[in-house]
């Protein structure tokens, strides 16, 4: 989730942007529940078995490879690449703002370490082990937002929420919202986590995802109650930070460090699975290029680096080029990103996974009873229409922007 979008939500009004907001949540969770009967159903295609330490992706290249064909799956990949860059660099930038802000250290270096201990978390920890640091984040996260409602409620009580909004405002803001919302890169990794359980998949997906629609909501009604208190649309975080005691400035950094934090996580994860499924299919560990430990050798560390290589490998392509540019042009794709949330994530996440699931059914893949939403056409139909529908109104609000 990320603070942002509070502008749009304070232009719009409470019952504009809290439905809409729920509309886009609904739209992600059908999509990403079509995702997940995508790649389980190929998982059991291809015979998947999961390893107690490591897990066995199938990425979303695989999947629209699979079903769409090769044209199909360079799309996805390209998509996919850029939009996980771009995400990167974000939250690398921005991480450093903030601890600059707080500890006053460079925001380039500060940048560097908060990503490269969230590195190292998920290369010795694992996907278990960060799994439990995460669940731990996203709960203090959503102590110090709670935290964070009740003084805005005691600031600016709740005088901002009246009265029925702007809703001509509303097509603007769709792209950034499904910004905020976006958790879908993560499916291959909790489908292999969970072992292609359709059922666990499923409620996992679906209580997840209700953790950034209600911080979202929460963050709606901060931005609206505090922008009462204000001549002018102004910043919530700007109108919090005004306040005198100075734990109010702490917990909104801590918050939104936090919040970055978890996202980061999200990101680096799916995206270095990404790139060693990649580096698994070009076969680096065969049997017949491995080398064979030496007797007596040091805790089989030779060993230990065949059997790791391709995901160390993955993480450097992810996080150098990601550290490169954070700290030498931390802004320079701010601009990037915008077209990330309103493009790439609505290509990859909103009009690709019904088209997947079409071309899933048309070819009969097996156990059919198990996936009654990607089978069900109309449904799909509607799905691509509103991604491809949201694409087009970002392209017109981009081209309003350019002949005003």
């Amino acid at each position: 989730m990320r603070i942002y979008p509070c502008l749009f939500f304070m232009l719009q009004g409470l019952v504009p942007s809290s439905i809409t907001v729920i509309v886009c949540w609904g739209f992600l969770l059908i999509e990403a529940l079509l995702l997940v009967e995508i790649n389980v159903g190929l998982r059991r295609k291809k015979g998947k078995i999961e390893e107690e330490n490591e897990l066995d992706i199938i990425s979303i290249r695989t999947m629209a490879q699979e079903t769409l064909g090769e044209w199909g799956g360079i799309l996805a990949t390209a998509t996919y690449v850029f939009l996980g860059y771009t995400s990167m660099v974000a939250y690398s930038s921005k991480s450093g703002e903030i601890l600059f802000h707080l500890i006053n250290f460079p925001a380039s270096i500060s940048g560097f370490f908060f990503t490269a201990l969230f590195t190292i978390l998920i290369s010795i920890g694992g996907t278990r082990g960060t799994d439990q640091v995460n669940q731990w984040l996203t709960a203090s996260m959503l102590c110090l937002l709670l935290a964070i409602e009740v003084l805005g409620v005691v600031l600016g009580g709740w005088s901002g929420l009246e009265g029925s909004g702007d809703w001509g405002k509303v097509p603007a803001t769709i792209p950034v919202i499904i910004f905020s919302l976006v958790y879908h890169d993560l499916a291959p990794v909790i489908c292999a986590y969970l072992g292609s359980d359709l059922t666990r998949i499923r409620a996992s997906v679906l209580l997840g995802s209700l953790v950034p629609l209600v911080a979202l909501l929460l963050w709606d009604a901060i931005a609206l109650g505090l922008s009462s208190q204000a001549d002018q649309a102004v910043d919530p975080v700007e109108l919090l930070m005004s306040v005198n005691w100075s734990g109010v400035s702490f917990m909104v950094d801590a918050f939104s460090l936090l919040a970055i934090g978890t996202s980061l996580i999200g990101t680096l994860l799916s995206f270095s699975q990404f790139f060693k499924e990649q580096l698994d299919n070009l076969s680096w560990n065969s049997p017949s290029t491995q080398i064979l430990p030496k007797p007596g050798e040091l805790f089989g560390l030779r060993k230990w680096w065949g059997r790791n290589k391709n995901s160390f490998t993955a993480m450097a392509m992810v996080v150098a080029p990601t550290l490169l540019v954070s700290t030498t042009i931390p802004d320079a794709f701010s601009a990037a990103t915008d077209i990330a949330g309103g493009y790439c994530m609505t290509m990859l996440y909103g009009v690709l996974p019904p088209a997947m699931a079409w071309a899933m059914h048309n070819r009969e893949c097996e156990d059919t009873n198990q996936k009654a939403l990607s089978r069900a056409r109309p449904a799909l139909l509607g799905l691509g229409l509103f991604a491809c529908g949201i694409v087009m109104e970002q392209i017109y609000q981009d081209l309003s922007l350019l002949h005003p």
